[in-house]
């Protein structure tokens, strides 16, 4: 079995190789053609803290992956990172391990904002006139990264509720080309912005229905795990496109729950991102500017079956 260090993964990993398997495994979670058990979550609440277990198999692949991925969200008043983890392939004909990556968590976070951008891709506007970020830790500077080839946009909006962080996340994300605005409630970062992320680990909804214009945009990705809420669900009422990374996931937890649970929307409603990909083109209707659009990201197992592929196979 080989053992891939956190450094190891980080040279060989390829951008474009791992958008494009992430594509795939989304398209074929989608058709069914992979193998994904229920997911086991825990949640730590003395700690702060909560963890998962991923694991999938699509269908061909040489082997199948088993993701260990925890959040420590007091973490950083110690010195540690928020997140870490790691994954494990097996061979899918012997059972036998073939590769450990001891990523700290990093495939989890890179594979989200992937999953990120292919959702701005297929909903955000044409003409972005502002983004907006809710959280400033690991997760809100990558999904803000991987924005950069969906849009020209470098005007910048982010709140976030640890202000040293927030501090951090304006000098780095500056340093990157962004013009980014600090502001002390997530308010005014909505109201500039028609392109929005949501990035923490909030168990009540932050961004409220009053604050968003029609016509934007939202990838919400951390209510991740049952009780966890970024979203007012009345946003998801108003939404006329509404894409999840899983039916099922995000019908259990997530933001998509909420507004069943309330009656805003139904299940039919829902489009899952393998079956938008598998579609071609465009899922935003360009024609209509008002639409409002929503992607709710829980995070499915294929996902990090296909990142962790993308390291160390040759394709």
């Amino acid at each position: 079995m080989k053992t891939w260090s956190k450094e190891e993964i980080v040279a060989r990993f390829n951008a474009d190789r791992a958008v494009r398997m992430i594509e795939e495994g989304f398209v074929a979670f989608s058709k069914k053609t992979v193998l994904v058990p229920p997911v086991q979550n825990f949640f730590f609440s003395a700690a702060n803290g909560d963890c998962c277990i991923k694991s999938a198999y699509v269908e061909g692949s040489e082997s199948f992956a088993v993701k260990v991925s925890a959040g420590f969200y007091n973490n950083p008043e110690i010195g540690l990172p928020s997140n870490s983890g790691l994954v494990m392939l097996f061979s899918a004909k012997t059972g036998v391990p073939v590769a450990l990556l001891q990523d700290g968590g990093w495939l989890t976070s890179v594979r989200t904002a992937i999953a990120g951008q292919i959702a701005a891709r297929l909903l955000a506007p044409r003409d972005v006139r502002g983004i907006g970020i809710i959280g400033t830790g690991d997760q809100a500077r990558l999904q803000l990264e991987y924005l950069k080839p969906v849009t020209d946009c470098r005007d910048v909006h982010v709140w976030g509720p640890d202000a040293k962080q927030a501090a951090n996340f304006v000098t780095e994300m500056t340093e990157q080309g962004f013009k980014v605005t600090l502001h002390g409630t997530p308010e005014p970062v909505a109201r500039n912005a028609n392109l929005i992320v949501t990035a923490t680990p909030s168990r009540e909804a932050i961004l409220k229905s009053d604050w968003v214009a029609d016509g934007t945009h939202i990838t919400a990705v951390g209510a991740d795990s049952v009780g966890k809420q970024e979203l007012d669900a009345q946003i998801v009422g108003r939404a006329g496109m509404i894409a999840v990374d899983s039916r099922e996931q995000c019908s259990k937890y997530g933001e998509i729950s909420h507004a069943l649970a309330a009656g805003l929307i139904q299940e039919s409603a829902l489009h899952e991102l393998g079956e938008l990909l598998d579609r071609g083109g465009r899922a935003r209707d360009d024609s209509n500017p008002k639409q409002i659009t929503v992607a709710d990201l829980t995070g499915v197992a294929v996902q990090d079956a296909q990142v962790a592929n993308s390291i160390v196979s040759d394709a």
